[in-house]
C-alpha cells in the first residue's frame, strides 16, 4: 500500500517507554463441567470446514454468546484504572466467562497461553497479560471472545488508561468510528471487500494507518473460519455476502506506519514505529438488510459506549 507523505515534525512520537513483556502467571484451569472447543487440549483447530452460513439455531446461540462477550468486555472495561494489571483482566475475564458456563475462545488456542487479549499502546493485538501494570495515560485494547453452546462470539474495545492524550482521543475516537463505517457497509449481494474500502477511506481522511497484517474473519461453530474480511480495499476479497453469515470486523489504525512486527513470543504484534495503534471489533450477522451486532447487550448497548459517553 502506498503511504501518505507526512511533513518532518508532524509524525507522532513513538510510544514513551515501549510496552516489555512482564511475568506471564500459570495457565488458569477451567472446570470439567465447562463445554470446551475441540483445541481446548491440543491447541489445534484444525482446518475450516463450516459453512460460510448460520443457520436458524446457530444464530441463537451466537446471539447468546455474543450477549456474554459483551457483559464480558463491559465488566473488565469498568475495571480500567492506572494500577491494575493486565494479569489481573485476564483473571476477572476468565472468571466471569467460566460463571456463564462457558469456556474463554482464547485460552490454548493454538497454545495462546490466556484467557483475553490485552494490547497496550503500540502493541496492535495479540497481547499476553502478565503483571505489567496499567499505567496514567496507556490506552489498552481488550479482546474477549466466548465459546459457549458450541459457537464463538467476540468483540473487543480500545480504553483510555485514565487521562490520555489529545492525540489518542482522536485515535480511539476515529478506529471506532471506522469500525461503524465498515459495519454500516454491510448489505446482502455486495463483494466484502466494500467493508475495508469504507475503513480505509476513513482512515485516509484522518491521516491514520491501517493495519494490513490482521484482518476480521468468519466466526461461528469456529473461532476463526475461512472467511477473511480485510480493513482496507482488497479488489480480490470479492466473497459474496449472503444473509446468515456472520464474521467479524474489527479495524486496527495507528497513528503512523501500520507496518507490524512480531514479539519473540509469536503472539504480540507491535508497530514497527513503535507509534500507538487502537481497535475495536463487534461480531455481527449480515441480514436481509444490512448488519446486525450480535456482541451488545440485549438492550443493544455495547462496551465500547464506556467511552467517551
Amino acid at each position: 500500500m502506498s503511504k501518505r507523505k507526512r511533513k518532518t515534525g508532524t509524525m507522532p512520537p513513538p510510544s514513551i517507554p515501549p510496552v516489555e513483556a512482564g511475568i506471564v502467571s500459570p495457565i488458569r484451569l477451567v472446570p470439567a463441567n465447562i463445554n470446551k472447543p475441540p483445541y481446548a487440549l491440543t491447541g489445534d483447530p484444525g482446518n475450516s470446514i463450516s459453512s460460510l452460513v448460520r443457520d436458524g439455531d446457530e444464530i441463537k446461540r451466537m446471539e447468546k454468546a455474543g450477549e456474554i462477550a459483551a457483559k464480558v468486555l463491559f465488566e473488565a472495561g469498568s475495571n480500567i484504572s492506572p494500577g491494575i494489571t493486565t494479569d489481573k483482566i485476564d483473571e476477572i475475564v476468565h472468571e466471569m466467562i467460566l460463571s456463564f458456563d462457558a469456556y474463554p475462545s482464547p485460552l490454548n488456542y493454538r497454545g495462546f497461553p490466556k484467557s483475553v487479549c490485552t494490547s497496550i499502546n503500540e502493541v496492535i493485538c495479540h497481547g499476553i497479560p502478565d503483571s505489567r501494570i496499567l499505567q496514567e495515560g496507556d490506552i489498552v485494547n481488550i479482546d474477549v471472545t466466548v465459546y459457549h453452546e458450541g459457537v464463538h462470539g467476540d468483540t473487543s474495545v480500545t480504553f483510555p488508561v485514565g487521562e490520555i492524550s489529545e492525540l489518542d482521543i482522536r485515535l480511539i475516537k476515529e478506529t471506532r468510528k471506522s469500525m461503524e463505517l465498515g459495519i454500516e457497509a454491510v448489505k446482502p449481494g455486495r463483494p466484502v471487500n466494500v467493508i475495508g474500502r469504507a475503513i480505509e477511506r476513513h482512515a485516509k481522511r484522518n491521516a491514520l494507518g491501517v493495519v494490513r497484517e490482521f484482518i476480521g474473519h468468519g466466526i461461528g461453530t469456529e473461532f476463526h473460519s475461512s472467511l477473511q474480511i480485510p480493513h482496507y480495499y482488497d479488489p480480490y476479497a470479492s466473497t459474496e455476502m449472503l444473509p446468515g453469515m456472520t464474521f467479524t470486523i474489527e479495524p486496527m489504525l495507528t497513528l503512523g506506519d501500520p507496518s507490524a512486527q512480531m514479539w519473540s513470543d509469536n503472539w504480540t504484534a507491535v508497530t514497527r514505529d513503535g507509534r500507538r495503534t487502537a481497535q475495536f471489533e463487534h461480531t455481527i450477522l449480515v441480514t436481509e438488510h444490512g448488519a446486525r451486532r450480535l456482541t451488545v447487550l440485549d438492550d443493544g448497548k455495547a462496551p465500547s459506549d464506556l467511552i467517551f459517553s
